[in-house]
């Protein structure tokens, strides 16, 4: 609880209670808003406000209206952001009939109010309830009015809740589910991540992890810790009503890290990373560094636009901002750099289109999945809804991406046979990059060995056997090429 000063504008959804300054030029104030569930909503309140104002020149504040709007055409969107309406105009949508109007009197017996004195100030104190029913789940909108007044002054408290379940109660409709999507997807995650770690230390055994397996790693490792604290801040919000933002801000900058190791993952391998070469060009890391800087930044000035300038009393989708549309563009032209990365790598490695014709179409599906689903929960998904859909529609996204490139990799049976051409390239597993020019010793026979690429064209025989754990590529003896 944040407390400025007594009888200040104060806002509450579910026990959080924020102060704020009062509203004195004003005689229409939206307060908040929630998405109450069909049978079960409830709201409670406590109300105080001085019966004359000091701050207003010994003004008389009664009496003022908390308004109560649903989320029909004719309602909230009809009278929010709508200048060419007045105070009286925006109260005339009103449906009387459905008791959407709280009068905080004592002349209304539903307010709960009564006169208090408190240091020989006489203040209305209303405390009561409301409870919702509806044929679905609807967004309602709180409002503070007092029309022709002069300024609005209120000290609240509100709890909204819907039923008495730990899983919904101190939820808005919207976000029913979340909670236990994200402790399921927590724990397929957690799995993905045992077996990618059980496979990675077979692999350093045979000196065979490679950059990008520990890019995979990383990304699942982030995406794990990611869901772990949106666990932690649902699962203390289903608690108390509050929350902590700091954990869910937190939890998001992971989520978007995990997303975007894994996407420089993708690019570097369309670009033959580990594939057909051991290094990436300065001139292509250079391009890399800014692009990912680029992406980087418009994610930190997503997250500050939608903290500071997301209206309250709409209902928007984190996509809805310039910052959100500006990352739709970059993920196209991620995915048109990744196109041409490999076709130029196809061009020049033909032999390696068995693995890059799965993985282009596989990952295809992954690239317009995250502007595919911003467009439909922009248009297709209804408000009170959203969230929850977006939610586990974005974990699955996740979940296939590196759910196909564990099975995409494992399930080859030739994944350490580097003298076959199989669908998965035996040149992706070296803990160093050991190919066109490295060298390395063979023991056995005592000679160095000059490594060149597959489509070298020299013909080489392709000499079997492990050297220290590490499979044998094209080789030559180093010296006088036979």
């Amino acid at each position: 609880m944040i407390s400025f000063h007594p009888l200040l504008l104060a806002y509450i959804k579910t026990d959080m209670l924020l102060l704020f300054s009062p509203f004195f030029s004003q005689d229409w104030v939206f307060l908040t808003r929630f998405c109450f569930f069909s049978d079960y909503g409830r709201l409670d309140f406590q109300f105080r406000y001085p019966e004359i104002s000091l701050h207003l020149g010994n003004c008389n504040k009664c009496c003022e209206n908390i308004l109560l709007y649903f989320d029909d055409p004719s309602q909230w969107p009809a009278v929010y952001k709508k200048g060419n309406k007045d105070c009286l105009m925006k109260e005339s949508v009103i449906r009387p009939e459905n008791n959407q109007v709280i009068n905080l009197t004592t002349q209304y017996a539903w307010s709960g109010c009564k006169m208090v004195t408190e240091n020989s100030i006489r203040y209305l104190s209303c405390t009561s309830g409301r409870s919702f029913r509806s044929v679905r789940e609807r967004w309602w909108y709180v409002v503070l009015s007092k029309c022709g007044g002069d300024g609005l002054e209120l000290e609240y408290e509100m709890i909204l809740t819907n039923g008495k379940s730990f899983w919904t109660r101190h939820f808005s409709a919207d976000e029913f589910g979340i909670l236990e999507t994200d402790i399921t997807f927590l724990l397929i995650f957690i799995l993905i991540l045992i077996i990618s770690c059980y496979f990675g230390y077979l692999l350093k055994g045979r000196q065979l992890l490679h950059t990008t397996y520990k890019m995979f790693m990383t990304a699942a490792g982030v995406e794990v810790l990611s869901l772990m604290f949106f666990c932690i801040y649902w699962g203390q919000y289903a608690s108390d009503g509050i929350g902590n933002d700091s954990l869910k801000i937190l939890a998001k900058l992971l989520f978007s890290v995990s997303f975007l190791i894994f996407l420089l993952m993708l690019i570097l391998l369309g670009k033959g990373f580990t594939v057909t070469r051991g290094r990436i060009s300065h001139t292509g890391s250079i391009k890399l560094s800014v692009y990912m800087t680029l992406y980087t930044i418009t994610h930190v000035v997503l997250f500050i636009y939608e903290a500071e300038f997301f209206d309250q009393a709409q209902v928007l989708y984190t996509y809805e901002s310039p910052a959100g549309y500006g990352l739709i563009a970059l993920q196209f032209v991620a995915y048109i750099w990744f196109c041409y990365a490999i076709l130029i790598t196809l061009k020049q490695f033909p032999e390696k289109q068995p693995f890059y014709v799965p993985f282009f179409a596989a990952y295809t599906l992954w690239f317009f999945a995250v502007p595919v689903t911003a467009l439909i929960a922009n248009f297709g998904i209804p408000k009170w809804a959203r969230e929850k859909i977006v939610n586990g529609i974005q974990l699955g996204i996740h979940f296939y991406a590196h759910a196909v490139f564990l099975v995409r990799i494992f399930t080859s049976p030739k994944i350490f046979n580097p003298c076959d051409r199989s669908p998965t390239p035996p040149n992706l597993w070296g803990t160093r990059d050991w190919f066109c020019g490295e060298r390395f010793f063979h023991r056995l026979k005592g000679v160095w060995f000059h490594v060149l690429p597959a489509s070298h064209g020299w013909g080489f025989a392709c000499l079997r056997g492990p050297v220290s754990g590490m499979p044998w590529t094209r080789a030559s003896p180093w010296g006088p090429l036979v």
